[in-house]
């Protein structure tokens, strides 16, 4: 087997021309932007549960749900917009804050094959990230439990 040929020598050359050059600076500056940016999404989400306690006088059961609901609602509609993505290029890490991350990696998928129709397209898509993370949470859950169950003498 032959190393060090021309072509990729060439395509190495190729490589080095099109990566984008970063320095310690360029680290600091996304780093920045994205503690700004996921500090925002958390303000954001303290805004609304301000909102539900205060207000709205939801139980603090009820403003959980609100502000989960509320930030993933806003996340895909965001999504399906395209300013999420907007987002995630200048934002970075600081776009994928949990539940709004999350909500833009069901909705992604699913936009993207929306030409492909309500079933095949967009139904079997959004579930392309989150079927995974849905059967492991469900079957951690279902083991957790079994597993306090025996410890606590079947129930008793």
């Amino acid at each position: 087997m032959q190393h060090g040929t021309r072509e990729e020598a060439e395509y190495e050359a190729l490589v080095r021309e099109v990566l984008p050059r970063s320095g310690p600076a360029d680290a600091a500056k996304a780093l920045l932007r994205a503690f700004c940016s996921g500090g925002a999404i958390c303000c954001l989400g303290q805004a609304l549960r301000d909102l539900g306690s205060g207000p709205l006088r939801l139980s603090d059961e009820l403003v959980s749900a609100f502000v989960s609901t509320a930030l993933i609602f806003l996340a895909a509609l965001l999504t399906g917009l395209g300013v999420y993505d907007r987002l995630g290029k200048f934002a970075g890490a600081g776009s994928i804050v949990p539940i709004t991350g999350f909500a833009n990696s069901v909705v992604s998928p699913a936009m993207e094959f929306r030409r492909e129709g309500l079933v095949l397209g967009v139904g079997a898509k959004m579930f392309a990230v989150a079927g995974p993370v849905l059967v492991y949470g469900i079957t951690a859950s279902v083991l957790y439990g079994l597993i306090l169950f025996f410890l606590h003498g079947f129930g008793g």
